[in-house]
């Protein structure tokens, strides 16, 4: 079966849901929206594991382009659960009728560009074919789940999952002795969730992790009133904040600040908890004695937290500066540690060798489990592009073009393959932003690109290979005057995928920025692009 459409989105998230309604309701396109889910929510369809909450408050994660949805949905808690956010995605998907032009269980096998037509030929594991003159990719930077190799996992006795592909049906933990291996968000999240219900958490931990309290509490009527009485003004705020977020950096920095008062800056932002706890101080990802100042308060919590000594020195063994890896915030993480059915194993020093029947064997020991929790996070950014196997002009495929690290021209187009626009793609803030303002804007610029076309009755748009190479270079430059690329095993880099290229991929020069980057471009004809 053949469907032929103006315009064809990958994926049925923030960005896919924004994306299909912009270009049918705004452009009036003939377009549909294939998600291999069964249901709308992207990222959130698939992380259902326990704890599962999102970092940015809900005031600002959601759709602002409609004060409508603004006013008339309403938040519960100052940090949304995944159910939540499953029912808000739902609610907009409703409201804005977006479910008949969506195709679910829907997985993209292969998208191939034919030049003699100029269009797009897309193919599914159901066996169909789309042929769209536009594709747009809005697939997530966190979708494509990273199970390692350990030998002997398929000889496990009992089971296994990864948080990012978690049972629908949950898992009951109860009586179970279970094996936690990963330590970043996911696993920060999961580990005291596990642990209430569990017989014995056992976390295995190769790098420690800096967290803040997210200090996460139900809303009061007052502030719900707030949000909705100044809908237009958060939207405001978060298009001028360098992280999309509803908060600024403070104007001081903190190797200017006396130390006892650096102090009470930082005890009060531990109070007040979540991810503004980084927005102390503006010098805290650009300078390292800053950072240490940061670095140095959160790792005397964490010791101060953990009651067993040893336990809490090897989370406290942290080896990059705060935030140069994605800043997690949790509830009661480092308390959980305190628990007689937790135990920490430090698989930094002695790494897993192997899964065995019964558990999981380190170089020294082997840990009886009877579930293995997989919370080893993604092959981020590009994985999930790459997954869809998609081939340019003269059969190249994205794959070889980005086999050294992602190349193109900001985060948005790929030289030799025409009419493929990627949704916060690698090389725009993206994952350094909160995600559905740097979305918003990602869709936005697409759509106003799509319609100049058609105005001017153009067929093509395609990134030119020089903007490229100006492009990743600018990218590096802006990410090697920040601390970033310090934490070498950051997934930032994409140092958790065996083989993967060592680049720093997301663009660290902030929202704001960016977007007047963008609006430049568009404002000169779409310069750096070829149009035709």
């Amino acid at each position: 079966m053949t469907t032929e459409l103006d315009a064809l989105v990958i994926g049925a998230g923030f960005a896919g849901m924004y994306q299909l309604y912009s270009l049918r309701d705004r452009l009036g396109l003939n377009v549909k929206a294939v998600e291999a889910g069964a249901g709308v929510g992207g990222t959130w369809y698939w992380n259902r594991y326990p704890g599962a909450r999102c970092d940015s408050e809900s005031h600002v994660y959601w759709y602002t382009f409609s004060e409508e949805l603004m006013k008339e949905w309403e938040w519960s808690e100052r940090y949304p659960g995944q159910a939540e956010i499953m029912r808000y995605l739902n609610f907009a998907a409703d409201k804005l009728d977006l479910k008949k032009d969506i195709q679910f269980n829907t997985r993209v096998t292969s998208a191939r560009y034919d030049e003699a037509s100029k269009r797009w030929h897309v193919s599914t594991e159901g066996g169909e074919t789309f042929v769209a003159k536009f594709l747009v990719t809005a697939v997530g930077c966190l979708s494509t789940a990273n199970v390692p190799k350990f030998p002997g996992l398929e000889s496990f006795k009992g089971d296994w999952y990864h948080t990012g592909q978690w049972p629908h049906e949950g898992v009951d933990f109860t009586g179970k002795r279970v094996g936690m291996i990963g330590t970043g968000s996911t696993g920060i999240q999961a580990a005291p969730v596990i642990a209430a219900q569990a017989k014995h958490l056992t976390v295995f931990q190769r790098t420690a992790n800096y967290s803040v309290p997210a200090r996460n509490v139900p809303l009061d009527p007052a502030f719900k009133q707030y949000v909705k009485d100044h809908a237009r003004e958060i939207r405001a705020t978060t298009h001028e904040t360098l992280n999309g977020m509803g908060f600024k950096i403070e104007d001081r920095k903190a190797v200017d600040t006396p130390p006892e008062e650096r102090e009470k800056i930082y005890e009060a932002a531990w109070e007040r908890g979540g991810l503004q706890f980084r927005a102390s101080f503006q010098d805290m990802l650009i300078s390292k004695e800053a950072n240490d100042t940061a670095a140095d308060f959160v790792k005397r919590k964490i010791r101060s937290i953990v009651k067993d000594p040893k336990t809490a020195a090897l989370l406290s063994d942290i080896d990059h500066p705060y935030a140069a890896k994605r800043p997690p915030i949790d509830t009661d993480y480092f308390e959980t540690y305190n628990r007689a059915n937790v135990s920490l194993v430090d698989v930094k020093s002695k790494p897993i060798q192997r899964i065995s029947e019964t558990g999981i064997v380190t170089e020294d020991a082997e840990y009886s489990v009877d579930i293995i929790v997989f919370a080893t996070g993604f092959d981020a950014m590009t994985g999930p592009l790459q997954r869809l196997n998609i081939v340019g002009r003269g059969g190249v495929a994205l794959k070889d073009v980005w086999s050294e690290g992602p190349r193109n021209y900001l985060g948005l187009q790929v030289a030799g393959f025409p009419n493929l626009f990627t949704v916060t793609g690698p090389g725009s803030p993206s994952v350094l932003c909160n995600m559905p303002v740097a979305i918003e804007q990602h869709v936005d610029w697409i759509s106003a690109c799509i319609g100049h076309m058609r105005t001017k009755g153009l067929e093509t748009i395609e990134a030119r290979p020089e903007s490229v190479d100006k492009w990743v270079a600018e990218v590096n430059e802006l990410a090697h005057k920040t601390l970033l690329p310090m934490a070498t095993h950051s997934w930032y880099l994409g140092a958790n995928i065996p083989g993967k290229p060592r680049v720093f991929m997301p663009y660290a020069g902030g929202m704001v920025r960016y977007r007047e980057t963008c609006d430049a471009v568009a404002a000169k004809g779409y310069e750096g692009f070829a149009l035709a």
